[in-house]
């Protein structure tokens, strides 16, 4: 991609959703886009819980960019976010892991504070320390997710911030540039596979079939998001021609950007990208829905501009 950045509004937000869904947070991909964490205008309440979850990520993946270590403060960082608080790691016993069917206790994480922070801190260790395991970093990921998710340090949002984390170790490990990767859409669709496996690692300690699991996962969504990545740089080339060849005048590049980093797009959006009046932004959204680019539908008392090729791209399965 010329300008990698123009995915961070997207595919992160893809990412976002299909993690959310896993613990029950289901929104629809119009409520997704329509929602806007800067300006706090969300369509649902599960929608404003998925943007915090793709701010937490981007949270996430500045410290890693920045520091290159995983550390405790980011992980509490990343669940704050996610979560609105600051509760940290969990201080009162009493948190088990529950079979949603027959209602039982199937799992009693460490109930100790004390042996939550060592066992967090040993993990941070194994994290960092490179030096510690001679694995290679898709297994050591595998470990790290089943370890994360067993301590459960948090009494809330231990599914999603482990998720997160996954995430965060392929950038740490420079197998993913940015975080782009839909391994939360391959854990969603055998979602009842992950959490028996899970489970049989900490019964029978078979890591092989747990290890082989997500690491099928990374290879099966790798290879799909490197075909979607393809499939929007052939668009973005497509509606740069066509807007270069048919509406010369208001072609440039913060506009093409603009039209990707926000699959529903307002006239505010491009005002403030473009550095132009809104009357100027309405104008040059209007010729984008002439040439066939966008398409105008008013929700409540807004007109959205939606990249209907880009989103069609973003909801296949």
């Amino acid at each position: 991609m010329p300008n990698q950045n123009i995915l961070l509004g997207t595919l992160p937000l893809q990412e976002a959703k299909e993690s959310s869904e896993i613990e029950n947070i289901i929104t629809t991909q119009d409520d997704l886009y329509q929602s806007n964490f800067a300006t706090q205008q969300f369509s649902s309440a599960a929608a404003k819980e998925v943007h915090h979850y793709a701010q937490a990520m981007e949270l996430g993946f500045n410290a890693v960019r920045s520091s290159r270590l995983i550390t405790l403060n980011t992980i509490k960082a990343v669940q704050a976010k996610l979560e609105g608080n600051n509760a940290g790691f969990r201080k009162q016993k009493g948190t088990g892991l529950i079979n949603q069917i027959t209602k039982k206790v199937v799992y009693m994480p460490p109930q100790h504070p004390d042996l939550i922070e060592n066992y967090m801190s040993d993990l941070e260790k194994f994290i960092n320390d490179s030096a510690q395991v001679d694995y290679d970093p898709l297994v050591k990921m595998a470990l790290i997710h089943h370890q994360f998710e067993s301590i459960h340090p948090f009494y809330d949002g231990n599914g999603r911030t482990g998720r997160i984390i996954n995430i965060l170790y392929l950038i740490q490990q420079d197998l993913l540039e940015t975080p782009i990767l839909y391994l939360s859409r391959y854990i969603n669709r055998n979602k009842a596979e992950y959490y028996r496996l899970l489970q049989e690692v900490r019964d029978s300690q078979s890591w092989g079939k747990w290890i082989i699991f997500m690491l099928k996962g990374i290879e099966e969504t790798a290879k799909q998001t490197i075909i979607l990545i393809k499939k929007i740089k052939q668009l973005i080339q497509k509606h740069k021609q066509k807007i270069r060849s048919e509406s010369s005048g208001i072609y440039s590049h913060e506009l093409i950007n603009n039209l990707y980093k926000h699959p529903y797009t307002k006239i505010d959006f491009v005002a403030q990208d473009c550095q132009i009046h809104r009357n100027t932004a309405a104008k040059r959204l209007d010729k984008l829905v002439q040439l066939g680019i966008l398409e105008k539908v008013k929700i409540g008392k807004e007109n959205f501009y939606i990249n209907v090729e880009l989103y069609q791209l973003l909801i296949e399965e």
